[in-house]
């Protein structure tokens, strides 16, 4: 089989043409553009592209759909893959292993979706990070007023209307403040930002708003008591195609929701979760459980249980909560139908 394997870089990329028939290999190095990159591919004949997970691998892996030709993208985090006590490490070495690894089988796999639903993930994670800058940005301003000795409205308070209004009245703009309140000047700097922040949240959220209308997955999850907009677009994107996974424990193991096991002879131990996968929802998966213990009876149900009556198990009851859901969430897009009752644990 002839395999080509590429080590990405930013800027350049190393080729590793890999015949697993005559045992023979050769290096190229190319600069990493789509163009160069389909070129090579048919250049080659390759039967088989092998690439490690990467920025670059959603269009790798577009070029290739669109050639026919086979793609693995290789899972770098995985053990197989890490590099222990050798000698020499370098970007050849690098595509070489992955061309050796893919023709023996063993190379460790990860799935990349369409480019579609890459797009959907990609902006879910950019709410995220505004979501990031607008709580830097208040904690910016609390941290200007604690610094001046005065006292701002507290909590939500401090946002609303009212609380804008009076952050308004102290702020000015830099070129008109005495070196005595520069203070002020950086104020009427971080609510200009908050206001572009806001802003640029809320078209993201009404674009994801938009799309969730006529999203299939999204409205299946949203049909869960409990789950909203948010969590249903980020499930659904993360599963993606719900017939990859066999069953449940490969779920919550895919998000990270699974404990770490240590196992040797008589010694069977158990640590905290893997923190494998996607990070935003699991972390997403976490915050509705707690809100859901408010709402929902059967996540209560499944948090008492797991709490066992013992107050210090509270974090590992929430995600015993936090995989119900996941795992709910999978078995509906799975089957394509919406809630019912009866799916209640």
């Amino acid at each position: 089989m002839k395999i080509l394997a590429m080590d990405m870089g930013k800027s350049k990329t190393v080729v590793c043409y890999f015949d697993s028939v005559k045992g023979t290999h050769r290096y190229e190095t190319i600069s990493t553009e789509p163009a160069k990159v389909h070129n090579i591919i048919v250049g080659f004949e390759a039967q088989r592209v092998v690439i490690e997970i990467g920025p670059a691998a959603g269009w790798v892996c577009d070029i290739c759909k669109g050639l026919g030709v086979e793609v693995e993208v290789a899972n770098t985090n995985h053990d197989a893959w890490r590099w222990k006590n050798v000698k020499k490490k370098g970007d050849r070495e690098d595509a070489l292993k992955l061309a050796k690894l893919s023709a023996a089988g063993d190379l460790p796999l990860v799935h990349v979706p369409k480019k579609d639903v890459r797009q959907k993930r990609s902006l879910i994670a950019y709410r995220q990070s505004l979501l990031k800058r607008r709580i830097a940005i208040t904690n910016n301003i609390r941290a200007i007023f604690d610094r001046e000795g005065m006292v701002m409205y507290s909590g939500d308070k401090a946002w609303n209307k009212a609380g804008l209004k009076y952050l308004e009245s102290e702020a000015r703009e830099p070129g008109a403040c005495k070196v005595e309140e520069l203070w002020r000047g950086e104020l009427f700097i971080e609510l200009a930002q908050l206001v572009s922040v806001k802003d640029a949240i809320e078209q993201i959220e009404g674009k994801l708003d938009e799309i969730g209308k006529t999203d299939r997955g999204t409205q299946i999850l949203m049909s869960v008591p409990g789950i909203g907009p948010r969590l249903s677009e980020a499930m659904n994107a993360a599963i993606d195609d719900a017939s990859r996974f066999d069953n449940g424990k490969q779920v919550g193991s895919y998000f990270g929701l699974t404990p770490r096991r240590y196992q040797s002879g008589s010694t069977d131990r158990q640590g905290k979760i893997s923190g494998c996968g996607n990070k935003l929802a699991r972390s997403m998966l976490i915050q509705v459980g707690w809100l859901g213990l408010r709402y929902s009876a059967w996540m209560r149900r499944i948090y008492e249980r797991a709490m066992g009556g013992s107050k210090s198990r509270k974090k590992i009851a929430i995600v015993a909560v936090a995989r119900h859901l996941a795992v709910l969430c999978w078995v509906l897009l799975k089957e394509d139908r919406m809630w019912q009752v009866r799916n209640a644990a």
